[in-house]
This record gives structure tokens, C-alpha cells and sequence, in this order.
């Protein structure tokens, strides 16, 4: 008995090979264009976080503050509440218990939203406590501050202010291509106890 062995020698013709690597460039290519989507996407999640992070930090921290408004603890009288708009407050505590709120380390706090939207400088909330104003929060499209009587109604006078409320709106600091900016607003009411005196 004897065995032949057939050999197909045949190959992949030119033709062949050119269709399979267009295919496969096509996918690469289709492959490439998720990721970018992807890419673009989770960069710009990221910078929507990040915005809504630096919004709670600042309105936490001005919540603690404006709550030690018109701390006096030797009654020296003083009014918690200084200067008082939609974009500027000033807080005022005795928090050394010197009977004054000035000399003292974060007893005269001010807070200003500077809405001049420009590259060299963008809007910003800034803080003041006693060395100039410093930047505490950027890409700030909107800061307003609100101020009401006992009864809850709208009042500039500072002896009458009982409750503040502080709303911050953020922005992401780049716009999205297909979505322009991304923003987030936060509001928030505070009855300070000393403000009650």
C-alpha cells in the first residue's frame, strides 16, 4: 500500500490580502474614533465633578462663617452683618472675645463675586480677611447674596438681617464641543444664631 500526499499549495491571493486589510483598518479605525468619544466624554465628566466639588467646598465654608455672624460674647454690641449687597458681605464676630472684631484672626470675613468674565481675570468668588482680597474659588458664573428680616422679608439694613441666603453657580472651566458649558447651582439659607440678639 501506498500513500500519496496531496499538497494545496495555494495561498492568499493579492486580492484577498487587500480586502482583509481594509477591513481591518476600517475597524481599527472605527475602534480609535469610541475611544476618542470616550476619551473627550470622561474628560469632560471629570470636569464637571471637579466643578461641583469647588461649589460645595466654597458654600460650606461660607455657611460655617456666616453661622459665627454676630458672635459677641462680652455683648459689646456690634452688628454681625457689615456691608451688605448682592455680591459683597462682610461678617463680623468677636471670636477672641476682646469685645472688638478687629485685630483678630477671621473675626471681619468679606466675601465678593467679581463677575468681570475676561482671560487675565475670570470670574471669581474672593475672600478678605484683613490682607486683601485672595481668590477663593474660580469659574464661578454666579454668586449672589440675599438678606431677610425676622419675618423673612428682603432687607439692606444690617441691624435687621436674621438670615442670609448664599447661591453659587458654577461652571466647568472648558466647554464641551457638542455641549458648550456644564453648570451647576447651589443655594443655601442660614439663620446664624447670633444674628437672633
Amino acid at each position: 500500500m501506498s500513500f500519496e500526499l496531496k499538497h494545496d499549495e495555494r495561498g492568499f491571493t493579492l486580492v484577498e490580502l487587500m480586502i482583509g486589510l481594509a477591513i481591518s483598518m476600517i475597524l481599527m479605525g472605527v475602534a480609535v474614533s469610541i475611544f476618542n468619544v470616550q476619551r473627550k466624554s470622561y474628560s469632560f465628566q471629570e470636569q464637571v465633578t471637579e466643578m461641583q466639588q469647588n461649589v460645595r467646598a466654597v458654600m460650606d465654608m461660607m455657611v460655617r462663617e456666616v453661622r459665627m455672624a454676630g458672635y459677641d460674647p462680652t455683648v459689646a454690641g456690634f452688628v454681625g452683618i457689615g456691608t451688605n449687597t448682592a455680591t459683597l458681605m462682610k461678617i463680623l464676630a468677636d471670636l477672641d472675645g476682646n469685645g472688638t472684631t478687629t485685630g483678630g484672626s477671621n473675626e471681619e470675613i468679606t466675601y465678593r463675586y467679581y463677575n468681570t468674565n475676561d482671560a487675565t481675570y475670570p470670574c471669581q468668588i474672593k475672600r478678605n480677611t484683613g490682607g486683601g482680597f485672595q481668590p477663593l474659588a474660580e469659574d464661578i458664573d454666579g454668586c449672589t447674596f440675599l438678606y431677610y428680616d425676622i419675618n423673612g422679608i428682603a432687607t439692606s439694613t444690617a441691624s435687621s438681617i436674621r438670615q442670609i441666603q448664599i447661591t453659587i453657580t458654577g461652571r466647568t472651566a472648558k466647554a464641551d464641543p457638542n455641549l458648550g458649558y456644564s453648570y451647576g447651582t447651589l443655594t443655601s439659607r442660614i439663620t446664624p444664631e447670633n444674628l437672633n440678639n
